[in-house]
């Protein structure tokens, strides 16, 4: 397949990328040793440049010789296409594109047209079968004989067919799509790809495609290419390069369908509903209605995964009947709608304590809370012991979590529990949970992690289970052994600034002494590094309003060799760099990462220092993480592509990564990111700016 003009009004990226395709993709033609003689009817025409010998073809000037047999030639600049008529054939050519157009039929021959001279070089037997005569190669002579007065029949370059479609074919919905290999599996074949081109332009998406040659693959048709399409196969090698392909007729005309999953008819409901939907097209994002009956409010989801499902959980308050009906809206704004289907619910009463587990020890604070599908007008937490005392943890009015952190007068075995009380008054107590309290005083930095590099200012705060008089904080030298205290005072309950100075840079460690009834409470030594130096931040990669044509120039041909979604590529690549504004660099030195996606470890450059998140004590905090680096943003790029094309996790998202819509929802689906917008986020960045142009490419 051949790459060009991703972008109308591009001219710049457009040419960038028909140079790119050329230098992959084709060699310089070998002049025949002595001169190649053209003789058409009889009479040898002078063509300069004369015929030329590429990749084992000859090829020959379609306007010259077409001409000669009386044939109108027409050229288009802008499309870079020559239309051949005469009679009632006709023939459309791309320049550097496989595909002919032959009027009422397709075909892809083995080397596309190409301009030589200022002329258009095609086959010899492109000619004969645009004109439907007699083209001929005589080694011996090098001479090249038309014959007009011999018809010629119509010989396909390739035998490779599309058995389960039929030439005309109207697309309606999903499609069964196989090569027909009649002529035997291409030496070097690794994979097959099905590209809808349009008759006009040469160009389309790839709409499904796999490394099983001769395997059977599901097309879901989008509505947005709808109508008369050329469906082609194309047999490539490990690299992406063509060796042999088919093209048929065919009518995109969706008749979209669709189906909700997960509920039927007069179900009735008693816990849960997982909900989907079963289309026949591309859907960008659906949403769930979901109609209650006896007063007609109606509830509507968020864009979903049209691949994923909706898990909906009634309340005991939702009993009743319900309708639900999905609604699947396709590229263009388009929406359509399921059938509905009503089911009753007839959930209990939930009543459930969370947040700590059977037979845990209750060292450091939990917070408990309560998994519930019912309204509350009071929460209590309750501790009951074995002998039946009860004791009354928290209470408040409605409802409410609570942070527990159990001091040495819970000392002991316990039976958490909680009781609630609704809206009528009436009162429903939940499971109980046994525990074990050490009773230990307890004291705990909060805001400050182990590892953290601080640069500035720091807040410094504790939480502790026994009540405390006093509280210090003190900056620890583990090699020499120095204590020194930094912050404090008779508020233990306060938060405190330490701003370090040049001497206290290096390795250190922070500890909170809290002063209670019961002597001195010592927190946990935390070790930080303080560094006081400048600190670099991320950088562009180049100006933001270059970005577009600088992820797509590397995305192109990544699409041609791995079969990979340009479109979903790019806009992955502007995600993740916010337009390429804030590229990685080492936190301290400002060594450039080149990294345009934030893969960890150490790359082809190493590693720089950037910030990542941990957590401690329930407190989120930055620390220093290794970077991959890299030599170039195509080293970063390439890496990218590398870990989604082998790690077994992306096995899913692989099978669709040609559609950029079922891509970006597979890669969410296989944890690429926690981010449940993050489909919506990359569609939405493609739909902008147009980005799936980039995913129409030629033959």
């Amino acid at each position: 397949m051949r790459l060009r003009g991703l972008f109308s009004g591009r001219r710049s990226a457009a040419m960038f990328l028909f140079s790119l395709s050329l230098l992959l993709w084709t060699a310089s033609p070998v002049p025949a040793a002595g001169d190649v003689r053209l003789v058409v009817d009889g009479r040898q025409l002078e063509a300069s440049p004369p015929p030329v010998i590429k990749e084992g073809r000859t090829l020959i000037p379609v306007r010259l010789v077409s001409e000669a047999l009386g044939a109108a030639v027409e050229w288009n600049d802008q499309a870079r296409t020559v239309d051949v008529t005469k009679g009632g054939r006709s023939v459309k050519m791309w320049i550097d594109n496989r595909l002919v157009n032959y009027k009422t039929s397709f075909g892809l021959c083995d080397v596309p047209p190409q301009i030589y001279g200022s002329r258009t070089f095609v086959p010899l037997r492109l000619v004969s079968n645009a004109l439907g005569v007699s083209v001929t190669w005589d080694s011996a002579t090098r001479t090249v004989y038309v014959n007009s007065g011999t018809a010629a029949a119509f010989t396909p370059f390739f035998n490779v067919t599309i058995p389960f479609v039929t030439p005309g074919q109207v697309i309606t919905g999903v499609t069964e799509l196989r090569a027909g290999l009649n002529g035997g599996t291409p030496a070097g074949a690794a994979e097959v790809r099905f590209l809808l081109l349009d008759p006009e332009t040469g160009r389309g998406p790839v709409v499904a495609r796999g490394n099983n040659v001769t395997g059977s693959y599901q097309w879901l048709p989008d509505p947005f290419y709808s109508g008369p399409r050329a469906l082609t196969a194309v047999v490539c090698d490990r690299e992406g390069r063509f060796l042999a392909g088919g093209a048929v007729p065919v009518t995109v005309a969706v008749a979209p369908r669709v189906s909700l999953t997960g509920a039927t008819q007069q179900q009735v409901v008693k816990d849960s509903l997982s909900l989907g939907v079963d289309l026949n097209f591309v859907a960008e994002y659906v949403k769930y209605e979901i109609t209650t009956q006896n007063t007609g409010n109606v509830a509507v989801t968020d864009k979903a995964d049209p691949q994923g499902r909706y898990d909906w959980t009634p309340q005991y308050t939702d009993n009743g009947a319900f309708s639900f009906r999905a609604a699947a809206y396709d590229r263009t704004g388009q929406v359509y709608y399921s059938p509905s289907i009503t089911i009753s619910v007839e959930v209990a009463r939930k009543l459930e304590l969370r947040g700590v587990s059977a037979g845990a020890t209750v060292e450091k604070p939990v917070t408990l809370w309560l998994s519930r599908n019912f309204p509350v007008s009071r929460t209590e937490y309750l501790l009951r012991n074995s002998q039946g005392a009860e004791r009354t943890l928290f209470q408040a009015d409605g409802y409410s979590s609570y942070k527990w952190f159990p001091g040495p007068d819970q000392a002991g075995t316990w039976e958490l529990t909680a009781r609630v009380t609704d809206g009528a008054g009436a009162a429903y107590t939940s499971n109980s949970i046994s525990v074990k309290v050490p009773g230990t005083a307890r004291l705990l930095l909060e805001t400050v992690g182990p590892n953290q590099v601080l640069t500035g200012t720091v807040k410094l705060k504790a939480t502790t289970n026994v009540p405390l008089s006093r509280i210090e904080y003190q900056v620890i030298n583990p090699q020499a052994g120095a204590k020194a205290v930094i912050a404090g005072g008779d508020n233990a309950q306060a938060e405190y600034s330490w701003t370090p100075q040049t001497y206290n840079a290096g390795a250190r460690q922070i500890q909170a002494i809290g002063t209670a009834a019961s002597g001195q409470i010592i927190s946990e030594a935390v070790p930080v590094r303080i560094y006081l130096g400048k600190i670099y931040e991320p950088v562009p990669v180049t100006e933001k309003s270059n970005f577009k044509d600088f992820a797509s120039q590397l995305a192109a041909p990544s699409l041609q060799k791995t079969g990979m979604s340009a479109a979903l590529q790019t806009a992955q690549a502007i995600l993740e760099t916010g337009w390429g504004q804030y590229t990685p660099v080492d936190k301290y030195t400002g060594k450039l990462s080149y990294n345009l996606f934030g893969i960890k470890g150490s790359g082809p450059a190493g590693s720089v220092t950037h910030n990542t998140w941990e957590e401690y004590n329930g407190v989120t905090y930055r620390v220093d993480a290794a970077f991959r680096a890299y030599n170039n943003p195509a080293e970063s790029w390439a890496d990218h592509k590398k870990l989604l094309l082998t790690a077994d996790r992306y096995a899913p998202f692989r099978a669709v990564m040609h559609d950029s819509t079922l891509g970006a929802y597979a890669l969410r689906r296989c944890g690429y990111a926690t981010d449940s917008q993050y489909p919506v986020k990359l569609i939405n960045i493609i739909n902008q700016y147009q980005l799936y142009r980039l995913d129409e490419v030629g033959v």
